[in-house]
């Protein structure tokens, strides 16, 4: 930046003498004379003084946008970081500074470069950028930026790669995190725990177990310890895998590293168990919990309700249910819709009504797509597609949309009690959204429809399917078409 002369010279002392006597309406009968590289200058004179810059700056911006550039918001960005004031810096470049530079992020760094010496600066301007970038989910930018300062020699610390690790991790972009990881090591940033435990997590959500294992194991050599984060993502990765023999043995294994399960360890595993039907090993690790004086909550009541639900105990889902309000455990639809599948299934309709009218009586409660999936199914089991077909135009017009399984269920529902136009009218329902049933369910609606003589509407089912352009593969389509003319003869 040259250094100022004649007017510009006079100026900026001028500006600079009434700032650090905070002579402010001064100040402002100046302002319409504040160009860029003025206020550039004014800035790097104030520097030693952060609390003065930043209300130099801000007062500047407010009375005279224009004197600002990409040079002036990147000398303040450096006052701020070299006096450690890394939120004020990181809340300028999120409010102020990064959406005006939409098209580089190239731009801002290099102007960062440029100005680095003449604010003699600290690297840690970069590592508030990356980690800015990080915060505000801009992919693209912060590995472009890790990049430029990998390039430059600028390290980022650990912790602003943690905080990009986590942001990937939350939308499920653990191919960036294993990237990024391998960019660590061989950039010589020394993982910590939260780094090594997001690692296991990416690989975990990644289905590479045994690359999860192995990260694990390292944790001690790379002067860490293991923390109780680290049991249970990967007692939760052995679980989703089906894996629950060693996700057991990892739980017994967490005294022996001074750590203990918590209510997140028992509900990962009871939740595993569960899935598999294993109901007697889910409930022995619930009293297990309580002995230990873990506190039951939601999640662990909905997981075991859920549990009897899917393998036929509404019973011993209802007596849960009973135990999660006397002990004061909050009960959400989850619960709710988990009991009503149970019920159900087991053909107890009138209980599960009972139920629903239930969450009509809790505030902040309403039946959502599932309760009126568990109802349908309910009553589709006893074979009352009069009252299933009512439940599911309610559904339609409280804006819930039905699933693929709602539909087969009605579908088949129709075909068993030979209502074989009312299962047409329902698959083209499925079909005006894109669903198709499977072929089993096909033939079976289809032939019904030829039994009655109706095997236009096969063919108008058809060439529904063609217009859509739905998978039309895994069933014989040209049985249907012998079966249909085979009617009208």
């Amino acid at each position: 930046m040259p250094e100022p002369k004649g007017q510009d010279l006079d100026f900026i002392n001028f500006v600079h003498s009434h700032l650090i006597h905070l002579e402010w309406p001064k100040l402002n009968s100046l302002a319409h004379g504040l160009t860029p590289f003025r206020v550039n200058h004014i800035l790097v004179k104030t520097q030693k003084d952060h609390v003065l810059s930043l209300e130099f700056f801000t007062w500047a911006q407010q009375t005279n946008p224009n004197s600002q550039t990409l040079e002036t918001h990147s000398i303040i960005l450096h006052i701020l970081t070299k006096s450690r004031k890394f939120r004020s810096a990181e809340a300028l470049l999120k409010k102020s500074i990064i959406p005006k530079c939409l098209d580089s992020s190239s731009d801002l760094f290099d102007s960062l470069v440029s100005t680095y010496r003449l604010c003699n600066s600290s690297h840690r301007v970069f590592d508030a950028l990356f980690k800015t970038y990080a915060h505000m989910s801009k992919f693209r930018d912060a590995t472009d930026t890790f990049c430029r300062m990998r390039d430059y020699g600028f390290l980022p610390k650990v912790e602003s790669c943690n905080a990009y690790m986590s942001t990937l991790l939350g939308l499920n972009r653990s191919d960036i995190v294993l990237s990024l990881y391998r960019e660590m090591l061989k950039c010589r940033i020394s993982p910590n725990i939260y780094t090594l435990n997001m690692v296991i997590c990416a690989y975990c959500n990644s289905s590479r177990i045994e690359k999860a294992v192995e990260v694990f194991r390292e944790i001690e050599k790379v002067g860490c310890r293991p923390n109780v984060v680290s049991f249970n993502t990967l007692i939760d990765g052995h679980c989703k895998m089906g894996l629950l023999n060693a996700a057991m043995k990892l739980k017994s294994s967490m005294p022996n590293n001074g750590l203990y399960p918590n209510v997140v360890t028992y509900n990962t595993l009871i939740h595993g168990l569960c899935k598999k039907g294993k109901l007697h090993e889910a409930n022995k690790l619930f009293c297990e919990m309580k002995a230990a004086n873990v506190a039951p909550n939601t999640v662990t009541y909905n997981s075991l309700i859920n549990g009897c639900s899917e393998f036929g105990d509404s019973e011993m889902g209802c007596q849960l249910h009973m135990e999660m309000v006397k002990n004061g455990v909050p009960v959400d639809i989850l619960t709710y819709n988990s009991l009503i599948l149970g019920l159900c299934k087991d053909g107890k309709t009138r209980k599960a009504s009972y139920i629903v009218k239930e969450i009509g009586d809790k505030e902040g409660l309403v039946p959502n797509a599932s309760t009126f999936a568990a109802l349908i199914t309910g009553q589709c089991k006893r074979q009352n597609t009069e009252r299933a077909f009512q439940l599911y135009k309610t559904m339609i017009r409280r804006g819930y949309h039905p699933n693929s399984d709602t539909f087969i269920t009605l579908i088949s529902s129709f075909c068993k009690n030979e209502d074989f136009e009312g299962g047409a009218q329902i698959l083209r329902e499925m079909l005006d959204r894109g669903q198709a049933p499977d072929s089993t369910l096909f033939v079976e609606l289809f032939e019904g429809l030829c039994r009655c003589g109706n095997s236009k509407m096969v063919e108008r089912l058809l060439r529904d399917m063609e217009a859509r352009r739905l998978n039309r593969e895994g069933f014989d389509e040209s049985m249907l078409m012998k079966m249909s003319s085979g009617s009208n003869r």
